[in-house]
């Protein structure tokens, strides 16, 4: 029997740059995690791709999956909604491969509370003031969009307590490595481990 797969949220407040850490955890070429893409109404920013970086989807194709029960999670964000699908999720762990989402905070959450066994990691930025000139520095949001974000990242912050890690995105590489290291780490961990010993010494009486 397959080993069932570690499900890996990455999460954090808008700006942070979770998308460039994913970006950077399956660019090195020793990952082995299967990326879950994640579902939105908001439009695509330049350079991202359609099944690559989201699923783009309507308001109405997203509603029609929520109904559907089709969704692990999602929430609505500054006037859009982003979701997890769910089928995905379930078929890549049961194949004993881990899964690796990057989404926001009130849908890190729900996950929380449907898969507790999950490896929760909250992405966190060096600084309030860091994190305002990353989300200015995208020249996508207006400044009244801004100001909405980074209230909505205060309150974010203060869910730090429901993950399980905190790793802070100064230095790109440097935060991939610590999420790499934490999974790892997780692998070791007794309870994930000690059922194959059980059976060794059951074959051995």
């Amino acid at each position: 029997m397959t080993d069932r797969g570690l499900l890996i949220v990455l999460s954090g407040p808008s700006g942070v740059g979770k998308g460039t850490v994913r970006k950077a955890v399956f660019d090195d070429p020793t990952t082995s995690f299967e990326y879950s893409i994640s579902m939105t109404t908001r439009k695509p920013r330049e350079g991202e791709v359609d099944g690559v970086d989201y699923y783009f989807r309507t308001k109405e194709q997203f509603e029609q999956a929520i109904q559907d029960g089709k969704m692990l999670e999602y929430a609505q964000y500054v006037g859009n909604y982003y979701g997890t699908p769910l089928d995905y999720v379930e078929e890549i762990l049961a194949d004993g491969k881990d899964v690796f989402l990057e989404i926001e905070v009130q849908g890190a959450l729900q996950v929380r509370q449907a898969m507790p066994d999950g490896i929760f990691i909250f992405l966190t930025p060096p600084d309030l003031s860091e994190l305002k000139n990353r989300i200015i520095g995208r020249g996508t949001e207006s400044m009244d969009v801004v100001e909405e974000r980074m209230t909505e990242a205060r309150k974010e912050i203060e869910m730090m307590n429901s993950y399980d890690y905190a790793v802070v995105n100064d230095i790109v590489d440097n935060a991939v490595q610590k999420i790499k290291g934490i999974v790892q780490t997780e692998h070791l961990k007794i309870e994930r481990v000690v059922h194959k010993y059980e059976k060794m010494l059951e074959e051995l009486e």
